[in-house]
């Protein structure tokens, strides 16, 4: 065959959401282009490579989940090359570029490629280009992007090298670091797709030209630009004429889903709070479910109606929504790994498709704007798409698209001349399979099992001139509203008929209680972050009770809100656990209500569940690091863990007179031991 002809290198990639396999797939099909031949494989196909008999270079991408933990399709591979008896030099022959995504969001960013990384060196394998930290909390492409573009040089040099071996130097390469804020060494200017268009304007743009989603102004407008290349296409899509019987309510897979009734919906906060917070309660009685406290719950819904139809009219498809959708594979594709998505059933309607197996509602790739500058007519729009895809244009798309959290529909009002294929839409674009939200579930009775959510609001921005609610959160709320109980109400005496919903247990194996009874736990939790802690608290309660002779330990439960009076959850249930025993200490913060004695919220500043922990530095800090206790943290990821994380940073510091980076290193060390947990969100 013509490409066993062709330089060949492998590509590995470790997947959770798909980022990280969409990036491997996209630099395995520009291989292609660049007369290269790309072997590609996830991580859990050991069966398909072998690095210990690995002669080409091998470029790794791999991302990170939940608390620093590999992807599920990575552990098995992490697991292995962490064994201690291998052998120092298992991997010296290797060669390999690794690019590690991850979120500062989280504590441990890229812990799982940095794992990685360094045991891949422990065991003797080299560098040949510079690792990569992507950090999907300020976008991925200001890392991304120059990491890919040096890529392609660095691997030439490493199959010329391992073809004509020569004398090492030192060694190894030498040891480089992308960030956010530099690029590779190697940055090369050899992109295929170089646009050199300018933007046609002569003259100095008017004082009162602002630069917005559709418009950009100098020096970017007259630029020229390096785009990606083209993604090559590799669906083709038919809609055939005769109309099937549709089953709308159903969901894509039911494998691993169980469709369960909603029993009951209450709201936990007052309709005056700023946030509003359900908690609902499910029957699992025919649907036995293994659940623990800590583990969490996937919720699917489908895309909301009004959306579907209108994406329908603007592709002009309305008509044809009935129509049943034939997926077919181009013959000449020029895509590496190019397959039919599973994720779409056989036999589905158009209509079917966009309500339950594409998420509409997800911020496109770059690699998606790419493709829809050939899908305009529009000189104007096409130089727009142009320059939000490119390397130029990183800022604005994080800008205008990223940080605005703008969708498909968004994108397609804003450049009215767009007329995408439904085939961009299911095989080019980066819509999955319509993601499941996970919720932090907390409460458990026999046959019932409880979530709390905030109904999430994304308002009115440049892009979207009206706001709108989340697409889970809100879908829920629609849904029991007609048996949802308001704070200082009483049920109803009619009897509705119970909603359901399609769900599944998700485990965390490893935020749970300590095992040792008489170890004491820390638990910090503002706003719906409490929620675990309350079935954490049971599970404790119940310890103690089948546990009478038991020695327990303290308990420690930081809880913060706006208002005492609007939105304390659980605040019963807490002060019941506190009069029990089960709870030692509850600490309250309330961050707008003004402080007794004073007439003024700003006598003091918002109090905040930081504020309360500086309070109580010496027992917290005597806690985990003398008596060997537990911390867990649950709750937004971008400003409250971060806070906190720096917060117990202070302490430490404070209470053992260490410098910040040994207190760094001591909690670094509870977290290596599994004592400092973490269940966030951004």
């Amino acid at each position: 065959m013509p490409c066993e002809l062709k330089p060949r290198f492998l590509v590995l990639y470790g997947s959770q959401k798909g980022q990280a396999q969409s990036i491997a797939e996209g630099i395995a099909d520009e291989a292609e282009e660049r007369g290269l031949f790309a072997d590609i494989c996830c991580l859990s196909e050991g069966h398909k490579f072998n690095l210990e008999k690995e002669s080409s270079p091998v470029v790794f991408v791999v991302s990170t989940t939940g608390d620093g933990d590999p992807p599920d399709t990575a552990q098995k591979f992490v697991k292995r090359i962490k064994k201690k008896t291998l052998p120092r030099d298992l991997y010296a022959h290797l060669c390999y570029a690794f690019l590690a995504l991850g979120d500062t969001n989280y504590a441990d960013f890229c812990k799982c490629g940095k794992t990685i990384d360094s045991r891949l060196l422990d065991l003797g394998a080299k560098r040949f280009y510079a690792t990569g930290h992507a950090d999907d909390g300020v976008g991925l492409e200001l890392v991304l992007d120059p990491w890919l573009e040096g890529l392609w040089e660095a691997i030439r040099e490493a199959l010329s090298k391992m073809a004509a071996p020569q004398p090492e130097r030192d060694g190894h390469v030498r040891d480089q670091r992308v960030s956010s804020n530099e690029t590779p060494e190697s940055v090369v200017s050899e992109r295929k797709s170089v646009l050199t268009t300018q933007s046609g304007q002569t003259g100095a743009p008017p004082a009162v030209v602002e630069a917005s989603l559709t418009r950009s102004l100098p020096p970017l407008s007259e630029l020229a630009l390096n785009i990606p290349a083209l993604p090559p296409p590799y669906l083709d899509v038919m809609l055939q004429e005769a109309t099937i019987e549709e089953e709308i309510n159903a969901p894509v897979s039911k494998e691993t889903l169980h469709e369960v009734p909603i029993s009951r919906a209450v709201q936990l906060t007052r309709d005056d709070s700023v946030k509003t917070a359900l908690l609902i309660e499910m029957d699992i009685s025919s649907h036995p479910m293994a659940y623990q406290p800590g583990d969490s719950l996937d919720v699917l819904c489908p895309n909301r109606a009004s959306e579907v139809g209108e994406l329908l009219r603007r592709l002009g498809l309305e008509d044809q929504k009935s129509n049943r959708i034939q997926l077919s594979l181009q013959k000449e594709t020029m895509k590496k790994t190019a397959q039919i998505p599973s994720y779409i059933p056989e036999n589905s309607t158009l209509h079917y498709l966009l309500t339950w197996s594409l998420e509409i509602r997800t911020v496109p790739k770059k690699a998606f704007l790419r493709s829809l500058v050939e899908c305009t007519g529009d000189s104007g729009e096409k130089r727009r798409l142009q320059e939000l895809c490119s390397k130029q244009g990183s800022a604005d798309y994080n800008l205008y698209v990223r940080d605005h959290n703008l969708g498909l529909l968004d994108l397609l009002t804003a450049f009215p001349a767009c007329q995408p294929p439904l085939s961009l839409l299911i095989g080019q674009s980066t819509l999955p399979l319509l993601s499941v939200i996970m919720y932090d579930s907390s409460l458990r009775h026999p046959g019932r099992l409880h979530f709390v959510f905030n109904i999430i609001e994304f308002p009115a921005c440049a892009g979207r001139p009206v706001g709108r609610r989340g697409l889970c959160t809100g879908w829920l709320s629609d849904l029991v509203d007609p048996i949802l109980v308001h704070p200082g109400k009483a049920q109803s005496s009619s009897t509705p008929a119970l909603p359901k919903v399609h769900v599944c247990v998700r485990q965390n194996c490893s935020f749970r209680l300590p095992s040792d009874l008489s170890k004491p736990f820390i638990m910090i939790g503002p706003g719906t972050g409490v929620a675990p802690f309350i079935g954490f608290l049971q599970q404790r309660e119940k310890e103690r009770e089948e546990n009478p002779e038991a020695e327990f330990s303290e308990t420690w439960l930081f809880f913060g809100c706006r208002h005492r009076d609007r939105d304390f959850l659980f605040r019963e249930e807490l002060q019941g656990f506190v009069a029990s025993g089960t709870l030692t200490h509850l600490k309250v913060s309330f961050s707008r209500d003004t402080p007794e004695g004073t007439e003024t919220q700003t006598e003091t500043g918002p109090r905040y569940v930081q504020h309360n922990l500086l309070s109580h530095a010496k027992d917290i800090v005597n806690l985990l690091l003398k008596e060997n206790g537990y911390l867990y943290v649950c709750g937004d990821a971008k400003n409250m863990a971060k806070d906190v994380n720096d917060t117990l940073i202070e302490m430490v510091s404070a209470e053992l007179q260490l410098d910040k980076l040994d207190a760094m290193k001591r909690l670094a060390g509870l977290r290596e031991e599994k004592r400092y947990l973490q269940d966030i969100w951004s």
